[in-house]
């Protein structure tokens, strides 16, 4: 899809932002960065070697040019504190101990489930945009399960851009190895498949999906589903040729 751009002020600040350069050290990480020793050498506590190692990562450079920046990153900053050596940094990152990311949290689970779509870029969009030659777009699905209360990713699965959304919730759950207690999604997975699907996996899992506009209560059982209990809210509205009907969700 081509636009035109027409605010041409915010595009341009945005680009410019894309450049910017931001780096920050907290109080608590300067008063661990350093100690010194009997002789007056400085000793570097492991955060002052991590974060080091963390901005040689990012920026791809060699240990003397991380060096160089760290140094000149705490002279802006007016700070007393010294940069390690890069020979320091070499010798301590191999007994560095890493610190792991924390788990997922015992117990019942409220997961969100939603999908996002990557392109894939290779020699094709290279050739179009060097020679305007016209290629076919490459995507990918990436369906995450996210831990609503602290925001982690406890499961995810990557298909074609052909794979509904609907169809990776029971590889997303397979991966989940707490209990779940309540399973949220978009309008897009709403279907009674969806519903039977997860309760495969436990069932008083509660199952939160918005219903689709043209959705009705199902007739197929006596007693009322899940999917029947979203409290639906019919309105029948006639102008006395036609009369249509109005699907809503009471929160």
């Amino acid at each position: 899809m081509s636009f035109k751009v027409q605010n041409w002020p915010e595009y341009e600040a945005g680009l410019r932002r894309r450049g910017s350069l931001t780096l920050w050290i907290d109080d608590a990480v300067l008063d661990r960065w350093q100690s010194v020793g009997p002789t007056g050498q400085a000793r570097y506590r492991d955060i002052a070697i991590e974060t080091s190692l963390m901005l040689r990562t990012a920026f791809k450079m060699a240990l003397r040019q991380t060096e160089g920046l760290m140094e000149s990153v705490l002279t802006l900053m007016n700070l007393t504190i010294t940069a390690p050596d890069h020979t320091t940094v070499s010798r301590r990152a191999v007994r560095l101990t890493v610190r792991k990311s924390p788990s997922a949290p015992k117990g019942p689970l409220h997961v969100l489930i939603d999908s996002t779509g990557l392109q894939v870029f290779g020699a094709g969009q290279w050739l179009e945009e060097k020679h305007g030659a016209k290629s076919r777009r490459t995507w990918r699905k990436l369906h995450l399960a996210v831990d609503a209360d602290i925001g982690m990713i406890v499961a995810q699965v990557l298909t074609d851009q052909h794979m509904d959304d609907p169809s990776q919730v029971g590889p997303l759950l397979d991966q989940v190895d707490e209990e779940i207690n309540q399973v949220m999604v978009d309008g897009a997975y709403d279907g009674a498949p969806t519903y039977q699907l997860i309760a495969q996996y436990g069932g008083d899992i509660e199952v939160v999906i918005p219903p689709r506009k043209t959705a009705v209560p199902s007739m197929e059982s006596r007693s009322p589903s899940q999917r029947n209990r979203g409290r639906f809210v019919l309105g029948a509205i006639s102008d006395g040729r036609r009369s249509s009907t109005g699907v809503g969700v009471v929160l």
